[in-house]
């Protein structure tokens, strides 16, 4: 289902005749894509983020490529950054299941395979403990820049009585802890429900504090502020509302744009960029749409993928109502096979700011992200855990629905994937096995 038309934002009463709300409360695949943004250099210029934290944030980074490079052997330059690579066996693979064509190219921007903590979480959790690690140095007395601060005993002697808190359903949890740990800092993650046990346990081998709860994404990160507020020493990673996560994600964007260069892609008003981006509570693709639109203005277009039964940002941005409202609200559980994605309610700092930027939305079904997990490894050669494959039939929705860019030959068709390169082998096998009992028209209904 796809329309143009909108309720009376911020009205609840207007939900009820919203006939993509509706198909969003029956659990049914559902597609809005938007034909009446605004510019979006006209958007950028009146929300309230400074536009220099992205370039402050790669700065940052740069700071600290030395000390990643030290402590990190697999990043042998210090630069956290995931591959881009064209994916013509996905895309016919694809085309044959769905039985269409998709005209342009198709490309995987491989968040799957980040150093040292694989997902698009990781950017922007590093670049929060990294801010956090310049904070504590600056109080004691040390000079900031010098990369070798970090790794000294003066500097981890004060670290560890300094505590990192954050709530997760896991691969935030991940970045925030591997990097926390590393710089020596004491850090206890608050775990959802939903969050998968190895992720704990891999947590846990890196002296991480894990704290496990019974409630959903939204209990857990309550949990950890409730914590952080009682220990004046801690610092709270709030994923529902930080500039630095948000600033973090947004340097993908310059990174991405020095990829599609050096891959002689163009990005122009001729060759539109759609960028599908698998949406949890919205600040990993809050922040790459940030950094992408101030790049490519509206040259790019944004699409957030969620999963069905778990449309947090689709429902807060659809209806107006942001964080005021969460899927249980339209009779969804918020339960799926994603859990990285596993979030009922949306940030209060995305929606209101990047909501205007975001060009669709897409609710996917549980069996289509498990088969996704099949196509990548059949096709491509790669093995991802199910959040990942979240937006990979989404760019075939466009050759039915009326869509607000280009569907030409000239069109970069780009999934953005999230975590796998970490997921145990017994783990991935148990994935691959469940995508191949999926039957092979199971992605069609919304055809």
């Amino acid at each position: 289902m796809s329309t143009g038309a909108h309720p009376d934002r911020g009205d609840p009463a207007a939900e009820g005749s919203d006939e993509v709300v509706a198909a969003l409360a029956s659990g049914q695949q559902t597609t809005w894509f938007r034909h009446d943004l605004p510019p979006s250099a006209d958007v950028l210029a009146a929300i309230d983020v400074d536009s220099r934290v992205m370039d402050a944030a790669a700065e940052r980074f740069a700071r600290f490529a030395p000390w990643f490079a030290e402590t990190f052997p697999e990043v042998p330059d210090g630069i956290i950054e995931s591959p881009l690579v064209a994916a013509s066996g996905a895309r016919d693979h694809l085309g044959a299941r769905l039985g269409a064509r998709l005209p342009g190219r198709l490309w995987l921007k491989r968040d799957d395979a980040l150093p040292v903590s694989g997902s698009i979480k990781a950017r922007g959790g590093f670049h929060e403990v990294l801010e956090f690690a310049e904070a504590v140095a600056a109080a004691a007395g040390f000079d900031t820049a010098d990369a070798d601060v970090y790794s000294s005993g003066a500097f981890r002697a004060i670290a560890r009585d300094r505590t990192v808190i954050v709530g997760s359903t896991g691969n935030l949890g991940l970045s925030i802890g591997i990097l926390a740990a590393a710089l020596g800092f004491a850090c206890t993650v608050h775990m959802s429900a939903d969050a998968r046990e190895w992720k704990k346990e891999k947590l846990r081998t890196h002296g991480v504090e894990v704290i496990e709860h019974e409630g959903d994404f939204v209990a857990a990160v309550a949990a950890g502020r409730t914590a952080a507020a009682s220990d004046p020493s801690a610092h709270f990673v709030d994923d529902e509302d930080s500039v630095s996560l948000f600033a973090g994600y947004s340097v993908a964007a310059l990174r991405l744009r020095d990829q599609l260069a050096a891959a002689a892609v163009t990005v122009d008003a001729d060759h539109p960029l759609v960028v599908y981006l698998p949406c949890g509570i919205g600040g990993g693709p809050g922040g790459v749409t940030f950094g992408l639109k101030r790049i490519f203005g509206d040259s790019v277009h944004c699409v957030f993928v969620e999963p069905a039964h778990a449309p947090a940002m689709f429902l807060g941005v659809r209806t107006g109502l942001h964080s005021g409202i969460a899927v249980q609200d339209i009779g969804l559980s918020g339960a799926t096979i994603a859990d990285g994605l596993a979030v009922a309610r949306p940030s209060r700092f995305i929606g209101p700011r990047i909501g205007p930027l975001i060009s669709g939305f897409a609710s996917v079904d549980d069996e289509v992200i498990r088969a996704g997990v099949g196509v990548l490894a059949d096709a491509e050669g790669i093995a991802v855990e199910p959040s990942a494959t979240a937006g990979l039939s989404v760019p075939w929705r466009a050759t039915t629905v009326d869509a607000p860019w280009p569907m030409g030959e000239t069109t970069t068709h780009l999934v953005w994937l999230t975590g796998g390169a970490m997921v145990p082998r017994s783990e991935r096998d148990h994935y691959l096995a469940a995508a191949r009992a999926v039957p092979e028209d199971i992605a069609r209904p919304w055809r």
